[in-house]
């Protein structure tokens, strides 16, 4: 005698079954978006573009896939808990390694890893350009760092960059949305064909969703932390038509003289709140300083940085930064996931307002984790003299060579670019390295010994190259890539307790939720996937082929499933 079903069963089934509808006629049965050819739109794009015409993506840096836990399950009420609980929720999902904030975001708005984008960190090398201000070519020998922060405004002090606004920091809303304008050419790496700068949308290999969204004649805006963040509009230069850049590292009006917005994090939540009020103009239809009327677009968002500070900050605000425990929120951290929720819960609530639920989904995650999460192990190393050692022991070998480290960053991972790229020069580095010890600082300051160098493996060479994916000598890829030990951050003083940039689970293990328009409620995911597909994901819920990204077709980057 077959089984009668329950009120609540019947209730999962009638909505299992809207949702088969909604998924099947979109190409979602099975787990996935359907995949397509290339060059091909999918089969129900117009049906889906029908259900979703907005995608706002949140980038919150720092946070941790257990932070979100931890915070939801004491908050079951709270708008975070509210946005997972309204889609799908991924919970092991990875960034890129390096995990730095600009490879991380590339990769959100392209589907492709460093390799891919040819985007290591904010600040890296490439031996084919010529240096920064080269304006007669001919016989420059090429190699030159290529920095992608805040030295390249016309004026890194100012939070507009240099745009010479009045009445700062209020009349930050009033910056352009074309930051391009506000780079110094001076700065920038040339390219030796063309003798000409290389901005950062030029440095990107490869295509952006907000390309593809303005050739299907879509809107898109983001806004971020650096003018270089013009990286986002693509080889094309025309991806981002509205790009608000207020400039986190300048100085921090009405706080310490000569601090930045990332030295006081209640200075940082400030910062923050000013994207967070440019993105809620756009919500209601206006560009982010609410001067023209211009329609809600179709992909846009914003990063928040006061998770990542009140992580590293030892302190702030009579309020201890980082962890009391492993994965355990300080005071400190507590007060900024509170002040995410606000956020969080501003936003929705002025989309509601709008009467866009039925049309925007919103994806939460970060650029990059922080590590370490527990604080009895962090070991704050001083990484000059361990570059001083390796290059005056290269010298003592090669007395006439230059010194081999050309250009270095270390935060909590070692990226070393070389001014012998040999193998005799790389392998050289790596066991000079591997064979330091000595003494750095840990979470109460006190003297903690170190081995190796303060790293677990050393990626040289041709072994960094194919870590990567990419050919042996390529120009960008750094010759020595180093995973330190876990808790390890490079630091010369006691400023900060975590860091990003390396691959530990806490710098790589971030939130990814999808919640909203064309997303089910309710559905937690727990196999692995990686910020790279949110790209394809953001242009498959727009009814646009994911294929149309380069680095989708270069590395076969899925849609994330949605079940």
């Amino acid at each position: 005698m077959p089984r009668t079903m329950s009120s609540l069963e019947i209730l999962v089934t009638r909505r299992y079954l809207r949702l088969a509808a909604v998924l099947g006629a979109s190409g979602l049965i099975g787990g996935a978006f359907l995949a397509t050819p290339a060059g091909a739109v999918p089969a129900a794009s117009a049906a889906h573009r029908a259900a979703v015409k907005h995608v706002l993506l949140i980038s919150v840096d720092g946070l941790h896939q257990s932070d979100l836990t931890w915070y939801i399950a004491r908050h079951p009420q709270s708008a975070l808990a509210k946005l997972v609980r309204g889609g799908v929720q991924y919970t092991d999902a990875k960034t890129t390694n390096p995990s730095d904030s600009f490879p991380g975001m590339v990769a959100q708005a392209t589907g492709g890893g460093p390799g891919t984008t040819g985007i290591y960190y904010d600040d890296t090398y490439n031996a084919a350009l010529l240096p920064a201000g080269t304006t007669s070519c001919k016989g420059v020998k090429p190699g030159v760092e290529v920095d992608l922060t805040e030295d390249l405004d016309i004026n890194k002090a100012s939070i507009d960059a240099g745009q010479g606004l009045k009445n700062l920091p209020g009349s930050i809303l009033s910056m352009t949305g074309n930051p391009t304008k506000l780079i110094d050419p001076t700065k920038l790496p040339v390219d030796p064909k063309t003798c000409k700068p290389v901005y950062p949308n030029q440095y990107l290999q490869v295509n952006t969703i907000f390309e593809v969204a303005r050739q299907a004649g879509l809107r898109t805006a983001w806004s971020d932390k650096h003018a270089a963040y013009d990286i986002l509009d693509g080889p094309s230069g025309t991806g981002v038509q509205d790009l608000f850049t207020p400039e986190i590292n300048s100085n921090a009006l009405g706080y310490a003289a000569g601090n930045d917005w990332t030295t006081d994090n209640k200075a940082t939540q400030q910062y923050d709140s000013y994207k967070v009020k440019a993105v809620l103009n756009e919500i209601d239809g206006y560009d982010h300083s609410r001067s023209q009327k211009v329609g809600t677009p179709a992909i846009f968002g914003l990063n928040f940085q006061s998770v990542s500070t009140a992580e590293k900050l030892p302190s702030s605000d009579g309020l201890t930064g980082g962890y009391t425990a492993k994965n355990v929120p300080g005071p400190l951290l507590q007060n900024n996931l509170d002040y995410i929720n606000a956020q969080i819960g501003a936003l929705t609530a002025e989309i509601h307002k709008q009467h866009l639920d039925g049309s925007t989904t919103i994806i939460l995650s970060a650029k990059h984790g922080q590590s370490p999460t527990d604080p009895a192990a962090l070991t704050r190393i001083d990484d000059g003299p361990l570059l001083d050692g390796l290059n005056a022991a290269w010298k003592k070998l090669h007395p006439k060579a230059a010194d081999l480290v050309a250009h270095a960053v270390d935060d909590d991972a070692m990226l070393l670019w070389l001014s012998d790229r040999s193998k005799a020069a790389t392998d050289f580095a790596k066991a000079y390295l591997l064979a330091q010890s000595g003494t750095g600082t840990d979470i109460n300051k006190k003297s903690k010994a170190y081995t190796h160098g303060g790293l677990t493996k050393v990626y040289a060479g041709a072994d960094a190259a194919h870590f990567f994916g990419v050919k042996p000598g390529d120009a960008r890829v750094p010759d020595v890539f180093g995973v330190a030990q876990y808790g390890v951050v490079y630091t010369g003083g006691t400023k900060k307790v975590a860091e990003h940039g390396g691959g530990h689970a806490d710098d790589l293990n971030v939130p990814l939720v999808v919640s909203g328009a064309g997303t089910p409620d309710r559905v937690v995911d727990g196999a692995t996937v990686h910020t790279t597909q949110i790209a394809p994901t953001i242009l498959a819920l727009l009814g646009l082929n994911p294929q149309q990204l380069k680095a989708v077709r270069e590395e076969g980057t899925k849609v994330l499933p949605v079940r």
